[in-house]
């Protein structure tokens, strides 16, 4: 049953957590927080993926036909994986401010080569940057151990230095606590203009750790998530290293 299992499930695939549960939280309007605590998933790792990848439909690659006329169709490759240099080139990055209990304040992000510490403040480590959506995407660790040393956490993915264009990449950040299932915020929302969005608020109320749905675009970079969050941190022009382009 497990390829025609993988038929039917189509491309979440790509998404799964992995581990022997299978079952995910999809965070929507409707249904915007839920509590690690109350899951038993306030301790250990937790791992916050984003992984994206082109719309074929938006780059003149031609749709693939139904599986279940066309069967054999899953063995051929899609005509586009990542970038090529005739279409729009987006590099989406994976940062998150962070407030600790004592009141320090700052961001990981691989813009300046912010990549934070695990086992020490902020309890926060960025893996790695990711240029071209690939499998793994990239990935930030939070130290749940220290969560009693952790206020508040905004996850938040931008555009560096392209054009924009979220509304041609099927982009999902994914977070895997210690216990419990995996939960999926979608950025399908279109909004063609916006540089930078608002994911997940992580806040610790008074020793209850939960997970918000945010999923908020704005058209500047970090400043302006700032200022909508209140976060108070002073920003100036940032590169990477051509070593990393």
């Amino acid at each position: 049953m497990g390829f025609w299992e993988d038929l039917w499930r189509g491309r979440s695939a790509d998404f799964d957590s992995g581990s022997a549960s299978t079952n995910a939280i999809e965070l929507t309007k409707r249904h915007r927080q839920v509590s690690l605590t109350k899951q038993g998933a306030a301790t250990g790792n937790l791992r916050i993926n984003l992984s994206w990848r082109m719309r074929t439909s938006d780059i003149g690659g031609p749709e693939r036909g139904s599986l279940l006329r066309h069967p054999f169709q899953a063995f051929k490759p899609e005509v586009v994986q990542a970038h090529t240099q005739s279409m729009v080139n987006v590099d989406l990055d994976l940062g998150c401010m962070y407030e600790l209990a004592d009141g320090t304040k700052g961001v990981v992000q691989p813009l300046g080569g912010f990549f934070g510490e695990l086992n020490a403040p902020p309890f926060v480590k960025l893996s790695g940057d990711d240029r071209f959506g690939s499998g793994s995407g990239e990935t930030i660790f939070v130290n749940l151990d220290h969560r009693d040393d952790i206020k508040r956490l905004l996850v938040f993915v931008y555009i560096y230095d392209q054009t924009p264009a979220f509304d041609r990449t099927h982009a999902i950040v994914t977070l895997y606590p210690s216990n419990g299932p995996r939960i999926e915020i979608g950025l399908d929302e279109r909004h063609p203009q916006a540089r930078s969005c608002a994911v997940v608020m992580i806040e610790n109320n008074k020793g209850e750790l939960t997970v918000r749905r945010e999923v908020k675009f704005v058209y500047g970079f970090q400043a302006e998530l700032d200022r909508l969050y209140g976060w108070g941190l002073q920003w100036g022009r940032g590169y990477k290293s051509k070593a990393d382009r």
